[in-house]
């Protein structure tokens, strides 16, 4: 899963538009004050009716959108300086103590939940009166996010931010929508920016991902209607997919889709880094599935085509720290047979024209380091079952933060959504980047709408981790 800003041809024409509205309501009452916590403190005062409180908030929007960085930094920590009253909590909190019975205490409670409230809370609610208010906020988070490591206030700040967009982006407020070729431009040039899985390189390019053998899906909010929040581009094809360069293939004849039984699930991308934390990626895939499933009674089988972000840094790691599980003798002899040692690289000392004496994870080291190491046919194969096993084990064994969830990001999510890892494939990415984050491997991902659920507890509640058989049989000595 990524986050990748818009283009910035877009944010610049979004921004003109925006401010220009803002402009107009600004002007519809004199300025209040000069500083922007005197902007800001006005607002919370109120005075005046609607029009006066809608004009104060563009004003303020206004003033973050036009300022610098530094500038930024400023109205974000005064923003954030609009705490709770700690006097008045702390009188609510011994009115709460000191309460005689429970009707009493029920009171207290209510008043010390109401002073807990924070008026930063109230002014950030104000900006949702003015146009597009809401993606404002949505990009006053990204900015925070960048901002508050070590800043006490801005992380207080981001979490009530936090909390306001977790209500606000419900996905029982979001809208699924379909994404074809007749969709308005800008938000096909949208979908080009945001997508940074399978970079989008040409309209003819994005044409064939929109064809009417594949699907893109995205959510949306009402309050953002021209931005997607979260896509995801489907391709309906016969039997599992184990190549991204054969699904993306241009020249690839077009199927029928009433012929298709599969739907695979090859690019999921967030789109607003404002949103980070908040998540649509499992409800997304549970809503394709049932789009798909009425409009496609053939589709057997829901599965993914996904990348493997984490596997090569995982096995450098293990490598450098002399893991001797990873490759036995034979195989690295095998190795050695097709990619011998060069013997310029003797040890000091060492007769001339004799090779360093390897260990069997400085030969695969030594190996997968070689630049167009794959296209080697003879080392290839003798990669492959090696390198096969040490990825399921990274994807079944090997664990992240708190000592259960999968280590690999996209392992994580799609676990966590109810998947079973079903298959890796082999040259499934043989872009640069496949090579540089997996080694050319891709795994399947299965959503099976009967056992979706049952999956999602055993992860979330036991850190079981749903496979095939063929890859817990590659993975059984560390499981």
């Amino acid at each position: 899963m990524s986050d990748v800003a818009a283009p910035p041809g877009l944010i610049d024409r979004a921004l003109r538009r925006v401010t220009a509205l803002w402009r107009d309501i600004a002007s519809s009452t004199p300025a209040e004050a000069d500083g922007i916590a005197a902007q800001m403190r006005a607002c919370l005062e109120a005075r005046g009716g609607e029009v006066s409180a809608r004009s104060r908030a563009a004003r303020l929007a206004q003033s973050y959108l036009a300022a610098d960085h530094a500038a930024r930094g400023e109205f974000l920590l005064a923003l954030a300086g609009f705490d709770s009253d700690a006097a008045a909590v702390a009188e609510a909190w011994e009115a709460v103590a000191a309460a005689p019975d429970a009707a009493a205490r029920a009171g207290a409670k209510a008043r010390l939940r109401r002073v807990l409230e924070p008026p930063r809370l109230r002014l950030m609610t104000q900006f949702t009166t003015i146009p597009d208010g809401v993606k404002f906020l949505v990009e006053l988070r990204a900015d925070l996010m960048a901002r508050m490591k070590g800043e006490p206030l801005l992380q207080a700040l981001e979490a009530d931010l936090r909390g306001l967009l977790a209500s606000w982006f419900d996905v029982g407020f979001l809208e699924l929508r379909r994404i074809d070729w007749t969709s308005p431009a800008e938000l096909l040039e949208k979908l080009v920016g945001y997508e940074a899985v399978h970079r989008i390189r040409t309209w003819r390019d994005l044409k064939n991902r929109l064809d009417s053998d594949r699907r893109c899906y995205a959510f949306f909010h009402p309050r953002m209607p021209d931005e997607p929040l979260i896509f995801v581009e489907v391709a309906l094809v016969e039997g599992m997919a184990a190549s991204v360069q054969g699904l993306l293939d241009e020249k690839a004849p077009l199927l029928d889709a009433r012929k298709a039984d599969t739907a695979v699930f090859y690019s999921i991308n967030n789109c607003q880094r404002g949103l980070d934390g908040i998540s649509f990626g499992n409800f997304l895939i549970k809503r394709v599935v049932e789009v798909l499933s009425a409009e496609f009674g053939n589709l057997s089988c829901f599965a993914t085509l996904s990348p493997i972000p984490g596997f090569r840094a995982w096995l450098d790691e293990k490598l450098e720290a002399g893991d001797t599980t990873l490759v036995t003798e034979e195989e690295a002899q095998a190795l050695r047979l097709v990619a011998p040692p060069d013997p310029a690289l003797a040890a000091p000392g060492a007769e001339a024209g004799v090779a360093v004496a390897e260990t069997p994870g400085q030969t695969l080291r030594r190996l997968i380091a070689r630049r167009g190491w794959a296209r080697v046919e003879a080392a290839s194969r003798q990669l492959e079952p090696i390198l096969t096993r040490a990825c399921a084990r990274y994807l079944l064994a090997e664990s992240g933060r708190g000592g259960r969830r999968a280590r690999d990001p996209v392992a994580h999510f799609h676990l966590s959504n109810g998947a079973r890892v079903e298959r890796l494939n082999w040259r499934g990415d043989t872009s640069e980047k496949g090579f540089r984050e997996a080694c050319g491997l891709m795994v399947n991902y299965r959503y099976d709408p009967a056992n979706i659920e049952d999956y999602h507890e055993q992860y979330a509640g036991e850190g079981k981790r749903a496979a095939s058989p063929a890859l817990r049989k590659l993975a059984k000595s560390f499981l």
